[in-house]
């Protein structure tokens, strides 16, 4: 039995999602919702006057401000733009921690999620230069939740509001560096640099500035700057799904999932990666990508020992 939903970013982000599927899978079993959701746009009102920085500014472009590119056919190699494909892999737990491992320095420890970021962040850089797509910019880009940030020092009853605001509270810092200087960087300055990245939005006043910034931009559309398509560039979204219950407390009625994904629609052109807990064992990680298929066959190849295709054998499925 699969079972489905779809949504849309402009409505609700994947924390909100979760939400809603943890609570319909409640409801199938005759229990009360495990979330009730909040919708109180209040929580998210604006500052008077408004306030932000340039940085804050700078993670997002109107659509109406996109500028036409004018692309030289002959000379431009072709970014497989037309053969995304959706693979699901799974990481074993021991070979996160060697990631780990790798990716600290001088007793600083960077945590799994960074260590993940900065090896596909590299890797994707190998994978341009070696490719022959070379004078690139790569781009990654993480999802933050601000929910959690925007409560701190606010006491209990603003923490439970904004845990149980449905709708979008979502940042995206990134970074870029050109894919150049990026393959040759060793594995722990590139995890520094994701750490910095992280750091920007990982606060209560960057969401507060964000606030103030999309207040002022209503109701003009917008999107995140390096997916823009402004710049000779590869950018990629990472975003944690550790935190959602999808496959450690769901029950339909027929026993705790077996398993659960997210999956982007085949017209979704951007390139996506979330990171789930595995529902076999609990230090591995499952690992949802959509990417050009080259761009999956070289990660295959030249990494296989850490991304592991996910089979019917590591979820202990049997006929």
């Amino acid at each position: 039995m699969v079972i489905a939903t779809m949504f849309d970013h402009r409505v609700a982000d994947g924390y909100s999602a979760n939400m809603f599927v943890s609570s319909w899978a409640d409801i199938t079993r005759s229990q009360p919702p495990s979330f009730l959701p909040s919708f109180r746009r209040s929580v998210l009102n604006a500052r008077r006057p408004t306030i932000y920085t340039p940085s804050t500014a700078n993670m997002f472009i109107s659509l109406s401000k996109l500028p036409l590119i004018q692309v030289d056919q002959k000379n431009e190699p072709n970014l497989d733009q037309d053969s995304l494909r959706s693979r699901i892999y799974y990481i074993k737990g021991d070979q996160l921690k060697k990631l780990q491992l790798l990716a600290s320095e001088n007793g600083c420890q960077r945590s799994k999620l960074e260590s993940f970021t900065s090896f596909l962040w590299k890797i994707t850089a190998k994978y341009m230069e070696d490719s022959g797509y070379l004078d690139h910019v790569c781009n990654i880009a993480v999802a933050v939740d601000g929910r959690r940030r925007l409560s701190e020092g606010e006491g209990v009853e603003k923490e439970d509001l904004m845990a149980a605001h449905f709708g979008n509270v979502l940042s995206i810092p990134f970074g870029r560096i050109h894919s150049k200087d990026l393959k040759d960087m060793p594995l722990t300055s590139v995890a520094k640099e994701v750490n910095k990245l992280l750091k920007t939005a990982a606060n209560k006043d960057h969401f507060l500035d964000l606030i103030d910034w999309v207040e002022d931009q209503r109701p003009k559309p917008l999107m995140s700057r390096p997916f823009a398509g402004t710049e000779k560039a590869v950018s990629i979204m990472v975003s944690s799904g550790q935190r959602f219950s999808i496959m450690d407390k769901m029950d339909f009625g027929w026993g705790k999932l077996v398993f659960g994904s997210c999956y982007a629609p085949a017209a979704r052109r951007d390139y996506y990666v979330m990171t789930m807990s595995s529902p076999v064992k609990t230090d591995d990680w499952i690992v949802y990508m959509h990417l050009p298929k080259k761009h999956l066959n070289y990660m295959e190849t030249h990494a296989s020992h850490l991304f592991k295709p996910l089979t019917t054998d590591y979820l202990k499925l049997y006929d």
